[in-house]
């Protein structure tokens, strides 16, 4: 073959390689992983309450048992189900602990706010120690705050500790639609005691709840049902419509929002019960959440126009503004090459 028709071969197959290259597409965030369901292993937990997940310790979860156990809590492993390590709680009486909440200042507050006699008991308390740095066996003194209810003494087994404002709610348990939420104090006392004002009426018979680690929503459960609010900056929730899917369970009494916000984690009582991870969607997402999958797909779209683009899309070989596009301009170069190439070596007549 002459050389100048394999330069003629070359340089517009070198050009249109240019030409009809995709421009890289743009990496696509990875969506949160799904939280594995695992099973509590140790035989000390029989009535696990509350639920936790830690916020120094990937995949570990503080749980603890509600009444007729001693004053301790529990870290368990979200992929075997096992305890790796157990907190003493020194110099209080357990009586009947309902639920466990991690503050923003990373405190472990656990709820001793349980009431088997539905409104007998004048004080209730809130045991208050810092999330271990390592996981290991320790006996802790933790700081007490004693707690009364405004319109008097309830029943209650959830708490949540909000994560940006650090304020301590309380959901009472009862289920006739004299339910509620209680605000405490902007600061807990640790000499005084610390009255929780009602700000809202509640229809569940809450076990438990759990703030979204953004803050935006809080969810409250019972023993077959949970209900999403969302959450206002003037601290009022807003009950959304849609619903969110509860496992069934032998005796549904905790919650916690898994690491990211997408799943929670649904956790029961019994010997060797299970902890099960339920996805949110939609208007149940966490606005953080939401905003994440919200950019992410509006990247695709913006990777899918461009792939068009670059594809020609019938656009006539003009632009958005009306100029040449850059395949237009690109094929003309290719043809001017081939004319060059073409006058400078075709044979002359005679030769």
């Amino acid at each position: 073959m002459p050389t100048w028709i394999s330069r003629l071969l070359v340089v517009p197959c070198l050009v249109a390689g240019v030409w009809i290259a995709a421009p890289p597409a743009v990496a696509e965030t990875e969506r949160d992983e799904a939280p594995e369901e695992f099973t509590l292993t140790d035989e000390r937990l029989t009535e696990s309450s509350g639920l936790a997940a830690s916020s120094v310790h990937p995949d570990v979860y503080w749980t603890h048992n509600d009444s007729d156990d001693a004053a301790r809590i529990f870290a368990v492993d979200g992929t075997t189900g096992e305890t790796v390590a157990t907190v003493d709680l020194a110099g209080v009486t357990a009586r009947d602990v309902e639920a466990i909440s991690l503050g923003p200042d990373g405190d472990l507050y656990v709820a001793d706010i349980g009431d088997n006699f539905d409104g007998a008991w004048d004080e209730v308390w809130i045991y208050r120690l810092p999330e271990p740095a390592e996981l290991a066996d320790a006996t802790v003194t933790p700081t007490v705050h004693t707690v009364q209810y405004a319109d008097g003494p309830r029943n209650a087994e959830a708490l949540m500790v909000h994560p940006e404002t650090g304020r301590v709610y309380i959901a009472s348990k009862n289920g006739d639609g004299e339910g509620g939420l209680y605000a405490g104090p902007e600061e807990l006392s640790e000499a005084g005691v610390n009255v929780f004002e009602r700000v809202a009426d509640i229809e569940l018979e809450v076990t438990d709840g759990a703030f979204s680690p953004d803050g935006s929503r809080l969810l409250l459960r019972g023993y077959f049902a949970a209900r999403m609010y969302a959450w206002g900056e003037d601290g009022q929730p807003q009950r959304l419509e849609r619903r969110v899917r509860v496992p069934l369970q032998r005796q549904g009494e905790s919650l916690t929002f898994a690491t990211g916000g997408r799943y929670v984690m649904f956790g029961s009582e019994g010997p060797s019960s299970p902890v099960e991870p339920v996805e949110l969607e939609g208007e149940l997402l966490p606005e953080s959440v939401a905003a994440e999958d919200a950019a992410r797909e509006e990247g695709e779209t913006g990777t899918d126009e461009g792939e068009d683009a670059a594809g020609g899309g019938g656009d006539g070989g003009k632009d958005d503004e009306g100029g040449m596009s850059g395949n237009a301009v690109v094929a003309l170069l290719v043809v001017g090459a081939v004319a060059v190439l073409a006058s400078r070596r075709l044979p002359t007549k005679g030769r």
